[in-house]
């Protein structure tokens, strides 16, 4: 099923609205940021105190997943949807210096300001590129772990980003995200609704089952999940949608075999 909503118009939004979360995290948004909402999610409080902090003012995650994964130290890490670089850096504390990461973001803004943060805390092991989560500019097989955090909702076509993640990763290799889902599938008055989609975050949110049908469909098994109860939404669109279709954040890791 495909979602009827101008894949153009909405890319726009998306890129507007996270330009300005790059740029003006203190501004007023539709969604939680920060180090209160980081720390709500899971994240551990020594690791915020290890990276850097303007990441983390405009980190705009919805769910926590590194504790779903096994050892990482040494692996190779793509994020996808990387924003401003706080689950790169949190991910290049966890791998080590003989591990690799990797950020890939469609939002100039989102780069910038990621490498700079980069280059001025001396980080070696990261890289940010430019492209489309959908079509990744990465070889077959080339990474161990696939992340990425709030990202997927905002797609239009998720079945080609799981069938995506799945190329990437090698044989054994693992998927970990957290995403926005539903417990009922959402009308053509949302879903068509790019507003929705980009600003309050639920327009593009699938019905959970679907959602995991499409992971397994793109050849990765479903391992563990979770429902992220502490992520919060602050519009008033999107908290009525999730006493009605039962928006929700949920964490979870496929492997693939």
């Amino acid at each position: 099923m495909s979602t009827p909503v101008d894949r153009s118009e909405l890319q726009a939004k998306v890129q507007a609205m996270y330009r300005d979360v790059a740029e003006h995290p203190q501004g007023e948004f539709h969604f939680e940021m920060g180090r209160a909402l980081a720390e709500r999610l899971g994240y551990r409080p020594a690791d915020l105190e290890r990276i850097p902090s303007e990441a983390i003012d405009s980190f705009a995650g919805v769910g926590y997943y590194f504790h779903l994964l096994d050892e990482m130290e040494g692996t190779r890490v793509l994020d996808l949807g990387s924003g401003s670089g706080m689950d790169t850096f949190i991910a290049s504390l966890i791998t080590g210096p003989e591990g690799t990461v990797i950020g890939l973001d469609m939002t100039d803004a989102q780069r910038a300001k990621a490498e700079a943060l980069r280059q001025r805390h001396g980080v070696r092991n990261i890289t940010y590129v430019k492209g489309y989560i959908d079509a990744a500019p990465f070889e077959d097989g080339s990474f161990d772990v696939v992340i990425s955090n709030g990202v997927i909702n905002l797609a239009v076509d998720k079945p080609a980003v799981f069938r995506e993640a799945a190329r990437l990763l090698r044989p054994g290799g693992r998927l970990a995200i957290a995403d926005i889902v539903t417990d009922v599938d959402l009308p053509e008055s949302i879903t068509c609704n790019t507003t929705l989609w980009a600003a309050a975050c639920i327009g593009g949110a699938w019905q959970v089952e679907r959602y995991k049908q499409a992971i397994e469909a793109a050849g990765l098994w479903v391992v563990a999940e979770q429902v992220n109860d502490q992520y919060r939404f602050l519009s008033d669109n999107a908290q009525g949608a999730t006493k009605k279709f039962g928006v929700k954040s949920v964490s979870l890791r496929a492997d693939k075999i």
